[in-house]
């Protein structure tokens, strides 16, 4: 059949409906819309074994409204007490506030969503307005044994949001999003949790004006989901930003918290480092909610050199080479990368056709110097710091690639990729509306046993009994003893019961061949199943005597971590 070069999905390119479920499972900003590429289009039809006419007709919009109102839990009491904390106009009962707080940006999320179903949210959205308001929220709700969960940007892509039992939501991007300190002298900054991503960037990037410091600083973290997460919510989930080889993950940038418990509230202390003891302050980093409520947080903060930035891209004959050069780079003594990403054969082959690429003047050259389709892998990265720092470990980064038998392509896909970022998943949205699901599950691994997980999950999502199916990968985050693997996998599946049946497998596959459940998207609900076999009894165990002690009726986030 011959192809029509000019076809186009009628993509929808309007905001949603107001108060519709649309609105909730729609990513970012409500008129902001990024459709998939002519190139990005034709892998998507060619793999998946799809044609024009399977492009036509949407399928569940979720444009439906929300229903008014839906049953309570919560006694008329409860709801005036709670009033009387936080006031009338920082409490809602209203359903479509109820499912909108409750909701993240799971693929299972969505799904139910534009489907219009409704379940596991919570009785009653609160707004604290301060501290004062969580301690007295959190000492009612133990008193009362009203489960108590936590909203922060949104973005959680775990069921970390989920209100099985009902009870109250927290949010706290609406009011508690200020800033506590900044002390230039010791590079740190004091944030209320709910303060977003790109505000507290832009603080620190615009210190001199902002802060009345000396010089301009970065956060260093930069996750995807940056401009709609939380500094909170990087904190409590043990979220990674794109430039963490450099700057660490989030846990690492963490220096103190303050939390309100149901047993009482504490704040760590804010020393570099301490010999008393195990440390609180990292127990609780990654603890989702489930022992407190976190009110404030203490963070690293490094220079501000944008101008001293450099891009590199290299394509390698194979995987094992990338991964060879990477694994070097992460154990020289030199410094590293600020961003490393290494995607191996079939994502290198997408982004090839993605942005028409393949089949021209660099592909056949590549072809020449043995970067063939089905096996070139792409390395892309970039150096940041002091202009001669950033410059020898591009020096050293651009030896050790070409040692592995890397072919520099210059600087300039990193330069493209950096601008579109953050943009990528507005994709989800559009591909969706014609029943193309697009998911991720992501693990930590040591250098050891990258190849076989890499090979071991891909069969299993290869092996999808409902369709063909893509299955990209890459490395984003790098250390000396290891890095992840972020599996994105594309297919038609209209069923939820077989979508969660072929998710649940792949995390099987994750932890059967010695994958981390997670390495940065947190546990949630979608985790917890395995995390007594992942970590064991005797671990588990003691998170419990944990919870126990700190929350002992069991009202915060009951479920999460499987706790």
């Amino acid at each position: 059949m011959k192809k029509n070069v000019d076809f186009t999905p009628q993509w929808l390119e309007t905001a949603p409906q107001k108060n519709s479920f649309r609105s909730i499972l729609k990513w970012g900003d409500k008129q902001a819309f990024k459709n998939p590429s002519k190139g990005f289009l034709e892998v998507i039809k060619q793999a998946l074994n799809l044609s024009d006419t399977d492009f036509t007709t949407m399928e569940k919009t979720g444009n439906q409204a929300v229903k008014e109102s839906l049953p309570l839990s919560l006694s008329q009491d409860s709801l005036a007490d709670l009033e009387k904390i936080v006031g009338k106009e920082n409490l809602s009962i209203a359903a479509y506030d109820r499912l909108k707080y409750t909701k993240g940006k799971a693929m299972e999320d969505i799904m139910c969503l534009r489907q219009g179903q409704i379940k596991d949210i919570c009785d009653v959205v609160v707004h604290p307005r301060h501290k004062q308001d969580v301690v007295s929220i959190v000492r009612f709700c133990h008193g009362q044994k009203i489960p108590v969960h936590v909203y922060g940007g949104g973005s959680s892509v775990t069921f970390g949001l989920d209100c099985p039992k009902g009870g109250v939501t927290l949010v706290l991007s609406t009011h508690m999003n200020k800033l506590i300190c900044f002390n230039e002298t010791n590079q740190t900054i004091s944030v209320e949790p709910g303060m977003m991503g790109p505000v507290y960037e832009d603080l620190l990037n615009h210190a001199p004006q902002k802060l009345s410091a000396k010089k301009s600083y970065t956060g260093g973290h930069f996750p995807q989901s940056f401009e709609f997460s939380s500094v909170g919510g990087w904190v409590v989930t043990l979220g990674s930003g794109q430039a963490s080889s450099l700057y660490g993950d989030a846990g690492d940038l963490v220096i103190s918290q303050e939390y309100v418990t149901p047993s009482g509230s504490f704040k760590t202390l804010d020393y570099p480092a301490t010999a008393t003891g195990p440390k609180l302050n990292e127990i609780m980093k990654g603890s989702e909610g489930c022992f407190g409520v976190l009110v404030s947080v203490t963070m690293k903060v490094f220079e501000y050199l944008p101008e001293n930035n450099r891009q590199f891209t290299f394509m390698f004959p194979s995987f094992e080479s990338a991964v060879a050069a990477g694994r070097q780079i992460s154990q020289g003594r030199f410094g590293m990368p600020a961003i490393l990403r290494i995607s191996d054969a079939e994502e290198t082959d997408v982004a090839m056709q993605m942005y028409g690429l393949e089949g021209g003047i660099l592909d056949k050259f590549m072809g020449l110097k043995g970067m063939k389709k089905g096996r070139r892998c792409l390395m892309m990265g970039q150096t940041e710091g002091e202009r001669s720092f950033a410059a020898t470990v591009l020096r050293q980064v651009k030896k050790r690639c070409q040692k592995n038998q890397g072919f520099s392509l210059t600087g300039y896909p990193m330069r493209k990729w950096y601008k579109g970022r953050f943009s990528d998943p507005y994709m989800r949205d559009a591909l969706n509306d014609y029943g193309i699901l697009i998911d991720t599950l992501e693990s930590s691994v040591t250098w050891e046993n990258l190849p076989s997980l890499h090979r071991k999950v891909r069969e299993v999502v290869k092996a999808n009994p409902h369709g063909n199916t893509i299955c990209m990968t890459h490395a984003s985050h790098f250390y000396a003893q290891g890095t992840n693997l972020y599996f994105i996998f594309i297919t038609k599946m209209p069923e939820l019961a077989e979508f969660r049946t072929y998710q649940q497998s792949i995390i099987d596959s994750i932890e059967a061949a010695g994958g981390s459940l997670s390495h940065h998207h947190g546990v949630g609900r979608m985790m917890a199943p395995w995390m007594e076999r992942h970590l064991g009894r005797e671990q588990m165990a003691v998170l419990r005597a944990i919870k126990t002690h700190l929350d002992p009726n069991g009202i915060m986030n009951p479920g999460g971590l499987g706790l």
